[in-house]
């Protein structure tokens, strides 16, 4: 390798280190470095004179030095780096019209017409028959997004990459042919591959949202679903409520009852607060019956636990209530819940069932509970006007 071409190399290393913009992820030293050792095996394999050696390697080394200044007519800039360089350093200007035209030959647009250009060419697209192409072409791709030259999304970029390989690309030197096509091919079917199978995926989601709208929109079932869940929940939240309401009255009257006898029975011994055993007893009347409603009230009852075959085979049972299958066997019970999953009516009939018990139930509650609550008012009124009363007597006398 001559001198000069060791002090290009130096030379375009610096320029690039300096002076190009980092957002050129795939316009750099690292793709410059490719192109030269791409040039150099076909250079091996290639029957030249040293002239066109020195020529092609100067080519490859300041191809895309251009970059520096601009992206657009990069080749044009590329060159008068390359000439302003080769002057300063005395190469012949026949070298430098050479390397300069070598440079003018990597437009795409164009098509080789000599072998430098053809070796040039396909040198400066030697990824497409590389290993490292997929890793390449990423770079190039988010080269253009950062730099809001163009945005591809990756399907996009795959489609460009396809007919790229497959339509706009092709190989000039046998070399290239003979040694890069067939790795080309394998990207190529590697990018093919990629495709379908993202097509399938796309083919396989838009079947499964079109069967999920379908199933969401014209099957009555999620909202029978959620019409059973609801309806289910709220009345357990009722029960919940009742059964809170009903301790709450227990517990007051509890105290209420406790604190008379504590303090006011003791007291009633003595002829001097006579007056106060009728108030008193109204007092702990009402209380005492607020008591057991309460009790009633929240008091569980349990059914008989148990079922036969028949009733499960003429779905008179429901098995969604603990009351009816307490006492079976786990065997039985697993049994009668395996015909109860393989008819749909009766998983419905008996969520029906349940509810509709529930409700029974929650009448039973709030009905006592009313009562309950009317009776302790009535009875908190009523003892109080019976002690101001008795206190009134008790003045009077």
């Amino acid at each position: 390798m001559t001198n000069l071409v060791e002090a290009s190399k130096k030379f375009v290393f610096d320029l690039f280190k300096a002076e190009l913009n980092p957002s050129y992820l795939y316009h750099n030293y690292t793709h410059t470095a490719r192109v030269f050792k791409s040039i150099n095996e076909i250079i091996e394999h290639t029957d030249l004179t040293d002239k066109e050696v020195e020529i092609l390697r100067l080519s490859a080394l300041f191809h895309d030095t251009g970059y520096i200044k601009s992206r657009k007519n990069h080749e044009e800039e590329s060159a008068a780096i390359a000439s302003a360089f080769l002057s300063k350093n005395d190469v012949h200007p026949s070298i430098i019209d050479s390397v300069c035209n070598c440079i003018l030959a990597t437009k795409f647009s164009d098509v080789p017409t000599n072998k430098l250009d053809k070796i040039i060419r396909d040198a400066d697209a030697s990824h497409f028959g590389k290993d490292y192409f997929e890793e390449a072409s990423e770079f190039l791709r988010k080269e253009l997004e950062i730099q809001d030259v163009a945005y591809y999304t990756i399907t996009e970029w795959l489609d460009e990459n396809i007919k790229m390989l497959a339509e706009k690309h092709q190989f000039f030197t046998d070399y290239a042919l003979k040694n890069w096509q067939k790795q080309k091919e394998q990207n190529l079917a590697s990018l093919i591959k990629t495709k379908n199978k993202q097509k399938k995926r796309r083919k396989k989601e838009e079947m499964k949202a079109k069967y999920k709208a379908h199933y969401k929109n014209d099957s009555p079932e999620r909202g029978i679903q959620t019409f059973y869940r609801v309806a289910l929940r709220n009345h357990i939240k009722l029960s919940d409520i009742a059964d809170t309401k009903a301790n709450i009255l227990l517990s007051v009257n509890a105290i209420i009852i406790s604190l008379m006898i504590s303090n006011l029975f003791s007291k009633l011994d003595s002829p001097s607060n006579s007056y106060l055993i009728i108030p008193t007893m109204i007092f702990v009347f009402f209380s005492i019956i607020s008591m057991i409603l309460s009790i009633i009230a929240t008091r569980p009852n349990v059914t008989r636990g148990e079922f036969t075959k028949e009733d499960v085979e003429n779905k008179n049972v429901n098995l969604t209530f603990f009351g009816n299958f307490h006492k079976m066997k786990l065997e039985e019970f697993e049994w009668a819940i395996d015909e109860l999953l393989q008819d749909k009516n009766y998983v419905y009939g008996s969520l029906t069932k349940d509810l509709y018990f529930l409700g029974k139930v929650l009448n039973r509650k709030y009905r006592i509970l009313r009562i309950t609550y009317t009776i302790f008012m009535l009875g908190f009124i009523i003892s109080v006007i019976a002690f101001g009363i008795a206190f009134k007597v008790t003045e009077f006398n």
